[in-house]
């Protein structure tokens, strides 16, 4: 593969709007007929999506709309995907809710701003490909997690209940709650939302092109208005929805303020990158376009900045939303801007027929989202293929579920990490010309390991030993063991580093402490092979002349330690 250009890495590249790499290649009046197709496709599915997704949140039904049409703005024209659609996504809502009944809805607005300030630093440091290392198990349980909570919260609405107090937040006491409400369910309501969850999907088969979740709605509406149907609407909740956008203002900024929400404002973060950068690659892999992770990640702290200041949600990369535009046949950032200009102008002549939407309809729309984002395929592909990766899994999903997002996203990075370094460790090995010495053997014991045979003079004298693999704290004890349980130390060994693709101090001090016993017992010690970055780790841990000498390969090395052997023998 031929490297890239050099100006390809440069920032003015890494930070450049695809918007305005679009605009470079030349944009035509076809490709703005594509997209303004494409993106009113797309303001069809985030319109119900949107209002849904805020009402789950916590928050009024125009937020969500608030959020698509400016953090959805700003994510396509300054963002590094051209398919990207930004908006609301339903993998925040519990961590929304979350943040929201800690702290308010201002303290929220300023945990959303750090967000923002976050990812802008993320990115600008480049350190956005650092996000994409999460593994594939934590991600699968975190949001299979997450559309198990948010199917919870939306029981009420599905079956039309009434809850004598507030509605618990922790899954197990508001299962509880739901339980013992069973009785006060709404026929109506339980009708029309099942009515809607059929539509959807029957839509989705039948006719995949149709808009199914704008179709459902509407559709849900108008029997509730024409038959008067009891159920609870936007209306009776929220009352009118504003027919604008807002106008912008900060939240309460004070330091207490600041602490408090910090960590709520690292876990939007740190999802908010997982979720947007994971929709990028979607619509790479769907278009085979490349995106730019940091200019990615840029864009959507921007977005979430001036969002909060417009008392918006969290906006990211939307997966569902992203593909829909893409096979709606978008060509550029400007389907994802129209998008976001059609929901403004929705918002602004429409808005009072809002109202009549019951909230039923709403919640078989992200019954059917959270169908959608279980990936049950996967989670059961995952538990099958091998054991490691599914207590990661599992670990995740339940920490989620049981306790937190961001916790459960800690513990499942923390284990895959373990998981990751103890297959590392495994690839570690220490040979002597014969079998391998694997990184598992080295709690067998001492009366088992057999001990290397010398001849009595000569070449005889030396042993070499060739360690494989990355040199790293996890394979540490495998060094110093196998090199330490000897038996019968020769005059010399040489040890050929030539595999080693990288170490770290703490395999370096453990193979000077394993030196350290060789020459005591009498040992002369060549190392050879070693990669310059190998060697400067071995020599800042103390593995440098005198107690060492370095040759370019094993037949220098196996010279020099002869050398050294006959000028000792010769030494009175």
């Amino acid at each position: 593969m031929n490297p890239l250009p050099s100006s390809a890495t440069t920032p003015s590249n890494l930070f450049t709007p695809k918007l305005v790499t679009v605009w470079r290649e030349g944009y035509t009046l076809a490709r703005l007929r594509a997209d303004a197709v494409a993106g009113l496709t797309v303001a069809v599915v985030a319109l119900p999506l949107s209002m849904a997704i805020a009402i789950a949140s916590g928050a009024s039904p125009d937020r969500g709309l608030v959020t698509a049409i400016i953090g959805g703005f700003i994510i396509s024209a300054f963002g590094g995907s051209r398919f990207q659609i930004g908006g609301p996504a339903g993998a925040f809502i519990v961590l929304v809710a979350a943040t929201i009944s800690r702290h308010g809805y201002d303290g929220f607005l300023l945990a959303t701003i750090m967000a923002g300030i976050i990812l802008m630093l993320v990115g600008a440091l480049r350190l956005g490909t650092y996000i994409k290392f999460i593994p594939h198990p934590v991600t699968v349980g975190f949001t299979s997690g997450i559309a198990i909570i948010i199917f919870a919260s939306q029981i009420r609405d599905l079956l039309g209940l009434t809850l004598p107090g507030a509605e618990p937040a922790a899954l197990i006491p508001k299962l509880e709650a739901l339980g013992e409400s069973i009785s006060t369910i709404n026929p109506a309501a339980a009708i029309l939302s099942f009515g809607a969850i059929a539509l959807i999907v029957g839509l989705r088969k039948l006719r995949p092109g149709w808009p199914g979740f704008l179709i459902a709605v509407v559709l849900a509406a108008a029997v509730t208005s024409l038959l008067g149907l009891p159920v609870e609407t936007i209306g009776t909740r929220f009352g009118a929805i504003p027919d604008g956008l807002p106008a912008p203002r900060l939240p309460d900024i004070t330091l207490d303020t600041v602490v408090a929400v910090m960590p709520d404002a690292l876990a939007m973060a740190l999802l908010g990158g997982i979720e947007s950068l994971l929709s990028a690659v979607v619509a790479d892999t769907m278009t085979g376009r490349r995106h730019r992770s940091n200019c990615e990640l840029v864009a959507q702290g921007a977005a979430n900045i001036v969002t909060a200041l417009f008392g918006g949600l969290i906006a990211t990369g939307t997966i569902a939303r992203t593909a829909t535009n893409i096979r709606a046949g978008a060509t550029s950032p400007v389907s994802g801007i129209l998008h976001s200009i059609f929901l403004f102008l929705f918002l602004l002549f429409a808005a009072s027929l809002i109202a009549y939407v019951p909230l039923a309809a709403l919640a078989a729309v992200l019954a059917v989202v959270c169908w959608n984002m279980a990936e049950r395929h996967v989670f059961v592909q995952i538990l099958r293929q091998s054991r490691g990766e599914a207590l990661v899994l599992l670990a995740t999903f339940l920490v989620t579920i049981l306790h937190d997002l961001a916790m459960g996203i800690a513990v499942g990075v923390v284990m895959g990490s373990f998981l990751f370094m103890h297959r590392m460790a495994d690839l570690v090995s220490v040979s002597t010309g014969g079998a391998s010495i694997a990184a598992g053997s080295a709690d067998i014991p001492d009366s088992e390991v057999e001990a290397p045979s010398y001849s009595a003079s000569g070449d005889g004298d030396v042993q070499v030993y060739q360690i494989s693999g990355p040199l790293f704290f996890g394979a540490a004890s495998t060094i110093g063991s196998v090199l330490e349980r000897m038996g019968i130390f020769p005059k010399a060994v040489v040890l050929d580093l030539s595999p080693v693709p990288l170490a770290d101090s703490t395999a370096a001090l453990s193979l000077k402490l394993a030196v350290d016993t060789l020459r005591s017992n009498g040992a002369t010690v060549v190392v050879c092979g070693a990669k310059p970055e190998v060697r400067h780790i071995l020599k800042q841990e103390g593995l440098k002349p005198p107690v060492v000498s370095y040759a370019p390969d094993v037949e220098s090395a196996r010279a020099l330690a002869i050398r050294t052997i006959g000028t000792l023998a010769s030494t009175p």
